[in-house]
């Protein structure tokens, strides 16, 4: 009798569990991790992913801060320089800007600066994004300016595998790591496999393979983009969904591997058009694989507002499954 495949042990488990399983490995794994933030603590976490810790590893390793976001970002710098391995979440991409000198000035700048003799080995985590109804300035997308900024990463985990694994890849890197959990994924389940470890951060991954259209995006604009392929697929076309993981460095090599095979691409940002990831992405194809294209370039972003408090009007500001069809379709000459 031919040998029996065994499938590996999985287990459901949220996005918000797949993360907190992460920092307690880490913990586990490094007496150098610490957590650090607002309300990380007795709270648990704004979003609920530190519950737990607190008592499981006491205030020495889960430490509570005051509401001053650029005061312990940079305590965590420093720790990173002195040896430590720091986890410092911001709660929101819009409180991080009250952090963005410690960021851009200093962590992002240090190795630079100081002729390779020192780095920041910190890992920065928050949420992004839209749809839970908390306003402007709970709500933006700005991981496409953070990932402007040259001497940092910025990953957007978008699965809980993902989720699982990149802290323990981001922790082992000698520089600042920034980690955007877009908001709309932590009560998302999936399978995890019981031995789950570090993934790798460097590489985009083609989560439906195609062969009409490049659909390429990240984060939480994920499922929608896979929604709208299986949308597509009813209309007889295969679009390729693409999940870029890494917004800095990009993979180029992934995107125009699968824009030379489908010669249409469109781009799905949750960040404002002007000025956005989605520019950048659309202008390297312009650059590496403009005579491999057969249609313009599209691009489905959020739309330039604030992004309102009323559900309607929130869910009108953001990429939804049918702005992404729509796209696709003009981009195949299928409107």
């Amino acid at each position: 009798m031919p040998p029996q495949m065994t499938q590996p042990a999985t287990t459901e488990i949220t996005y918000r569990d797949a993360m907190r399983e992460a920092i307690r490995d880490a913990l586990h794994r490094d007496d150098r991790v610490f957590l650090m933030g607002e309300d990380v603590g007795r709270y648990g976490g704004c979003y609920g992913v530190s519950k737990g810790l607190l008592a499981e590893f006491g205030a020495e390793r889960i430490r509570d801060t005051p509401l001053s976001e650029s005061g312990f970002t940079g305590a965590g710098i420093g720790a990173a320089m002195a040896g430590m391995r720091p986890i410092v979440e911001l709660m929101t991409v819009n409180f991080s800007l009250l952090a963005l000198d410690q960021i851009l000035n200093t962590a992002a700048t240090v190795r630079h600066m100081s002729g390779n003799q020192f780095g920041v080995p910190l890992v920065i985590r928050m949420a992004t994004g839209a749809g839970r109804q908390l306003a402007a300035q709970h709500s933006h997308s700005l991981e496409g300016w953070y990932a402007h900024i040259p001497g940092i990463k910025v990953l957007a985990p978008a699965t809980v595998e993902d989720a699982r694994g990149m802290l323990w890849t981001a922790l082992q890197d000698p520089d600042p790591v920034l980690i955007f959990e877009n908001v709309m994924l932590y009560g998302m389940a999936g399978r995890l496999t019981a031995d789950a470890g570090p993934v790798d951060i460097a590489r985009a991954a083609v989560r439906r393979p195609g062969r009409d259209i490049s659909l390429i995006t990240y984060g939480g604009s994920l499922w929608k983009t896979l929604e709208a392929a299986a949308v597509l697929a009813g209309e007889n076309i295969d679009a390729e969904v693409i999940d870029l993981r890494s917004l800095r460095p990009l993979d180029d090599a992934t995107i125009m591997t699968s824009v030379a095979r489908t010669r249409r691409a469109v781009i799905i940002d949750e960040g404002w058009r002007s000025g956005s990831l989605s520019a950048e992405i659309g202008m390297r194809i312009v650059e590496q694989a403009f005579w491999e294209l057969d249609a313009p370039i599209g691009r489905v972003c959020s739309a330039e507002v604030p992004i309102p408090y009323a559900r309607h009007l929130e869910n009108a500001a953001i990429p939804q499954v049918p702005g992404i069809v729509a796209a696709a379709k003009a981009a195949l000459g299928r409107v």
